[in-house]
């Protein structure tokens, strides 16, 4: 299983903005900036993360975005599943049902070990929170300009 653009991205953006945490609305110029994200893709990946209640919007000079819940609250299977969908290193071992739709689930020797693959992804994208990868940050975080464009 490979994690797309998408979701490295998501959640990248999603750390700047948890560093960010309390200190207002970071507008998307900021949010790229801080996060290395390209400022075309970044605004694509923001819509998704804002439907999902994880991101607010704030118009207006001052605006710009920022996280509906404390970093420690937000676990980075949030983000993932958002960006890419349900867990699924199989489509036979998908955590969406619907997607389990083999013949051979049945009888399928190998099965089990795609079953404990998809279960440890979960475990370590849900016990991970924003506010664990910000504190376990090399760097050091620093306020980011929150300047609109």
């Amino acid at each position: 299983m490979k994690v797309s653009s998408r979701g490295e991205y998501g959640v990248r953006a999603m750390v700047a903005l948890a560093k960010n945490y309390g200190q207002g609305p970071m507008s998307v110029a900021a949010v790229s900036k801080a996060s290395s994200v390209p400022m075309p893709y970044l605004e694509q990946l923001i819509g998704p993360l804002r439907r999902a209640g994880l991101v607010s919007s704030t118009r207006g000079a001052r605006g710009g975005y920022q996280l509906t819940r404390d970093p420690h609250e937000v676990r980075v299977g949030e983000v993932y599943r958002v960006m890419e969908g349900p867990v699924a290193p199989m489509e036979c071992v998908s955590e969406d049902i619907t997607e389990q739709v083999c013949p051979l689930i049945p009888g399928c020797e190998t099965r089990p070990v795609w079953l404990q693959m998809r279960d440890a992804i979960v475990s370590t994208l849900d016990s991970n929170t924003l506010g664990d990868l910000i504190s376990h940050s090399p760097r050091k975080p620093a306020r980011v300009d929150v300047a609109v464009d």
